[in-house]
């Protein structure tokens, strides 16, 4: 029973046996013409709205010290979250964001990146954030030990909070779907009802998550500067 039930996070094929289903998290860009975005339409419209407000909200959590157009890293990888975790609400559709794989071959991908720069370009900054201003002396080893733990499972919190996310709520929706075969018919209102509640709920889900995710990269980010 729960090898059925997990088997919906398979990324294998049926027909050739390959993880072909992981090219569907690129597939957006095929959907994506150049020439898309320098239309003016309703479509354009609302992507600058989320795009600018986005770029806003990034920039003031990184600071001055930002480069110019880095918000915009932390733009894609919103949109880029953000379209996975809406595709794999479809029947039949892979859910990459649900593995590990994905998620944390971001976050830790992320997370490396800032340690690197952070540790060679601004090495006394990252020493000083080690201990809270404030700490007793005879607390800073400790304090030192905290942080830097605290620090190194910053990746796998990124990529677990998400994975886990997204499996939970598809965990319900099959399990709702697989016990509609045993309900009598007065009951299977009820059962449609409360299918389309949790599909709303986790269109919800997709997008905070996604937001989430790129909320603590951009925090992360900007402890490096």
């Amino acid at each position: 029973m729960m090898s059925n039930l997990f088997s919906i996070f398979d990324p294998s094929t049926n027909i050739f046996n390959l993880s072909l289903n992981w090219i569907k998290t690129f597939i957006g860009l095929m959907f994506i013409p150049y020439s898309y975005w320098f239309i003016p339409n309703r479509y354009y419209m609302m992507w600058n709205f989320i795009s600018s407000k986005l770029h806003n909200e990034f920039k003031t959590l990184m600071g001055t010290n930002s480069f110019n157009g880095s918000t915009f890293i932390f733009i894609s990888l919103f949109f880029f979250v953000l379209f996975n975790n809406f595709l794999g609400l479809f029947p039949y559709i892979f859910t990459s964001t649900s593995h590990l794989n994905l998620s944390l071959t971001l976050s830790l991908t992320l997370w490396l990146s800032f340690m690197i720069y952070g540790w060679i370009n601004n090495t006394q900054h990252m020493f000083i954030h080690l201990i809270p201003q404030g700490t007793p002396t005879i607390l800073m080893p400790f304090m030192v030990l905290i942080e830097t733990i605290s620090n190194i499972i910053r990746p796998g919190t990124l990529a677990v909070r998400l994975t886990a996310n997204m499996i939970a709520g598809h965990l319900l929706l099959t399990l709702l779907g697989n016990s509609g075969m045993n309900m009598p018919n007065y009951l299977l209102i009820i059962l449609i009802f409360s299918q389309i509640l949790l599909l709303i709920l986790e269109f919800a889900v997709a997008i905070i998550q996604s937001y989430v995710i790129t909320i603590l990269s951009t925090l992360y980010s900007s402890e490096t500067n």
